[in-house]
């Protein structure tokens, strides 16, 4: 059986949700969907990747050897100081 880490779903006073985006969970079973991105997973001109999280006001972080560090990085970045868990 496979199993996934728990999703963190945040839901402000006014009902608005935010999460991190997973294929696991059908987003529209939720309500009307708007989709913003909040970061940008890219490759820096010495075969490193960074994660630059600017969209929702935050850092630059890297550079990482590999995507998936930079992609770690910016899920834990994401979840600990955009959703606050």
């Amino acid at each position: 059986m496979l199993t996934k880490d728990p999703i963190d779903i945040v839901i402000d006073a006014s009902g608005i949700v935010r999460m991190i985006y997973d294929e696991s969970i059908d987003a529209n079973a939720i309500g009307r969907v708007e989709i913003h991105r909040g970061s940008h997973v890219e490759p820096t001109s010495e075969g490193q990747w960074t994660a630059d999280l600017s969209p929702v006001g935050g850092p630059t972080l890297g550079p990482y050897p590999l995507r998936s560090d930079a992609l770690g990085a910016e899920v834990a970045w994401l979840s600990r100081h955009w959703l606050g868990s």
